[in-house]
């Protein structure tokens, strides 16, 4: 038990930092090669703070643990709303105001829709998982074309300063990518390793431990992101950020596990989880909605301590079921 803890604390602190370094290098490698700093902040960075949870989804479902993906994924958005933009309101109210946000809101509500559907018979088959990853080619297709299209973006801009201020010789850059890529992989393996372990000892679900630690985990991306943000008065780039993880968790990471291998899905999924996911993206939209209409420009301290405090109940339930099956 002390061993698979240790082995999840390990594998965590390895994969965020591997993720980060990967994502440096990725970004400077395609920086020296010519790529629009628009593009490497929306494809390559965007992803870098979700291959996390691509990662160890990816691997949970090829060791044949699919209810740790889908926790990871789904649990991933949900911590994601609640915890961190709640978090992230109480420390600084949100201000609302990109034309990206107004488009990005709707659509995780739509995805998230269509991820319900899926999931009505039971089972997340292989089928389902091309057509997610369908959407999320089309939808990343959309919106770099959109990108390049379109007027200069504060994430353009981000992006661009942040390369600026902290150049890497592509030679470097390549090492971090195969170096990270490596070290994503050895750590996500470590982590499902312990998290399975743990569920085994306990003896409740992999999806509970993938909705809770692992999701936990997984989401330390988008909270640095986030409160880097904050220091930087970029507010945009917190929903910015936060939504384009929710879109990639639903149809990026759900879709390739069920590709990997088809998913068969507890009842709870869709009437718990699902059911507060998609209570936390409608929140998200209605609060978002009235700061683009000009009725309000926050999301206030008030409302980042409802979201707060709906993941700590969330959580504690489902910690309630970890302690009432260890006793049983």
């Amino acid at each position: 038990m002390l061993m698979a803890m240790g082995a999840i604390v390990a594998g965590l602190i390895l994969l965020v930092w591997s993720a980060d370094k990967f994502v440096e290098g990725a970004a400077a490698t395609a920086k020296h090669l010519g790529m629009p700093t628009l593009l490497i902040g929306m494809v390559i960075i965007g992803f870098g703070t979700s291959a996390p949870e691509l990662a160890v989804s990816a691997m949970a479902a090829a060791d044949g643990n699919p209810g740790l993906a889908l926790g990871n994924g789904y649990g991933s958005n949900i911590t994601n709303i609640a915890l961190i933009v709640g978090l992230t309101a109480v420390i600084a109210p949100i201000a609302v105001h990109s034309q990206v946000i107004r488009k990005e809101l709707p659509l995780l509500l739509v995805l998230t829709l269509i991820a319900g559907a899926q999931l009505i018979d039971g089972q997340l088959t292989r089928l389902d998982g091309w057509v997610l990853l369908a959407v999320f080619a089309g939808v990343m297709g959309w919106s770099i074309y959109q990108g390049i299209q379109g007027k200069e973006d504060p994430l353009g801009g981000d992006t661009d300063a942040e390369m600026i201020a902290h150049p890497m010789p592509l030679k470097t850059a390549v090492i971090w990518v195969v170096v990270g890529l490596i070290l994503l992989v050895v750590s996500s393996r470590l982590l499902v390793w312990g998290a399975v372990t743990i569920a085994q000892t306990l003896g409740v679900s992999d999806l509970v431990i993938g909705l809770t630690i692992v999701a936990i985990g997984t989401s330390l991306p988008e909270l640095a992101s986030a409160l880097a943000a904050i220091k930087k008065n970029e507010h945009d780039l917190i929903l910015g950020n936060i939504l384009g993880s929710g879109i990639f968790n639903t149809l990026a990471v759900v879709g390739l596990a069920a590709v990997i291998e088809p998913l068969q899905v507890d009842p709870e999924v869709l009437y718990r989880d699902w059911t507060l996911m998609l209570a936390l993206t409608l929140g998200l939209l209605l609060m978002g909605y009235y700061g683009i209409t000009g009725k309000r420009k926050l999301i206030t301290r008030g409302e980042g301590s409802v979201l707060m405090l709906v993941y700590v109940a969330y959580t504690g339930y489902l910690l309630s079921t970890v302690v009432a099956a260890s006793g049983a």
